[in-house]
């Protein structure tokens, strides 16, 4: 039995489109580990009624396989990649590791272009000096 199956009843009659894009996910995350679902997949997109929700599980499938691929380094256990990425285990982060707004590239920085002008500022609205004689 599958990780997939442990964690989800295949045996379904309908989907809602929410649970369809996280089983979609938890097939991607699944076939990046090393065990294939397609014919699950398949089905789950056949229940889709419109080339949009469709396309949200084909997505949603994508997602899994990439987010896996990026956890899994050959150290890691695939256990502890499906518990981090489907079973949603509490991951706890260090506030001293999460950047700051300081850290941001200045590329990035809002700068001054996002500033608020003054309130009386008619700046903008006055003749061009040029014009001037």
């Amino acid at each position: 039995m599958s990780r997939y199956e442990r964690e989800f009843d295949t045996g379904w009659d309908t989907l809602d489109k929410d649970d369809a894009t996280t089983r979609a996910y938890a097939i991607g995350v699944a076939e990046r580990l090393g065990e294939g679902n397609r014919e699950e997949l398949e089905a789950i997109c056949d229940e889709m009624d419109s080339a949009y929700h469709r396309s949200m599980v084909e997505l949603a499938y994508e997602e899994g396989r990439n987010e896996a691929k990026a956890a899994a380094d050959p150290d890691s256990d695939a256990d502890a990649v499906w518990a981090e990425l489907v079973q949603d285990e509490v991951t706890t982060v260090d506030p001293d590791a999460v950047p700051g707004r300081d850290s941001l590239p200045e590329a990035l920085d809002s700068g001054e272009l996002l500033d608020r002008q003054g309130v009386d500022s008619t700046e903008r609205v006055d003749r061009p000096d040029f014009l001037d004689r």
